[in-house]
């Protein structure tokens, strides 16, 4: 349940329009919706300021929709669904219509409200063509969330000159989310370009020495550039979070 919401069920209680009987039925599923097989955290976007995103992965389909359904019936504002096939994203669609499917990165969106988006921009930044799905995931989370997003893909180290001749796009941004496998070097080269928040997202791209991933999250991590902070293996949904709630936060500040 969102903050406007409980401030309207407030009102409605005080200008006599809603009983105090009602109000506390509306109230009484926070913090926690218990479903049985889960607990939807409806708290959570009074806290954390973005409703719980489902993860599709693993679960049945019919506990997908059910989740979807309650967010909706209590009122949470756009509704997030990640690692969502197109097989998910179909059965979800025959229930709620307006679900839309962003097939590249995987996501679900239920979207029931415009978001005010920020004045500063996100840069998503890839090696390779190859770990555009998992740029896209963290780019639609980002943009989901209010941000606007520049995307720069296919700049890899392999062709630093693809990657130097966007340099005043890579300056301009104010927050950057590098996306690269193999051995992860993008995350150093951009750490030593801006005076900026990195993200650095490693992806499982790369020969069998890449090891899933992990050669390019131990060089990530291992970075001597300053200002990088690192995600888990294909995780570009934590990135587009994470780049949000820095985006948000300098806006705030700005005079």
């Amino acid at each position: 349940m969102e903050a406007e919401a409980i401030k309207t069920l407030l009102d409605h209680v005080k200008d006599g329009s809603m009983s105090i009987n009602d109000a506390m039925q509306k109230l009484k599923i926070l913090p926690f919706e218990d479903l049985g097989f889960a607990k939807i955290d409806h708290h959570r976007s009074l806290r954390n300021g973005y409703p719980e995103v489902i993860y599709c992965e693993g679960k049945k389909i019919n506990y997908i929709i059910t989740i979807i359904k309650k967010m909706l019936e209590c009122g949470d504002s756009n509704i997030l669904a990640t690692r969502a096939s197109s097989e998910i994203f179909d059965a979800v669609k025959s229930q709620v219509p307006s679900a839309q499917y962003y097939e590249l990165a995987r996501i679900i969106v239920v979207k029931r409200q415009e978001t005010k988006v920020s004045d500063n921009r996100i840069l998503v930044i890839t090696g390779g063509t190859s770990d555009i799905p998992v740029a896209e995931e963290a780019a639609i989370t980002a943009e989901v969330m209010g941000n606007h997003i520049d995307r720069l893909y296919d700049v890899g180290v392999a062709g630093i000159h693809r990657l130097l001749s966007y340099t005043q796009l890579i300056m301009d941004a104010n927050v950057v989310i590098t996306v690269a496998g193999m051995e992860g070097a993008l995350a150093s080269v951009i750490g030593g370009l801006v005076d900026k928040p990195v993200i650095a997202v490693p992806t499982s791209v790369g020969y069998g020495a890449n090891f899933g991933g992990l050669s390019a999250l131990l060089c990530m991590l291992n970075s001597c550039a300053s200002g990088i902070s690192v995600v888990n293996i294909d995780n570009g949904f934590g990135a587009g979070y994470l780049a949000s709630m820095i985006n948000h936060l300098s806006c705030n500040h700005n005079p």
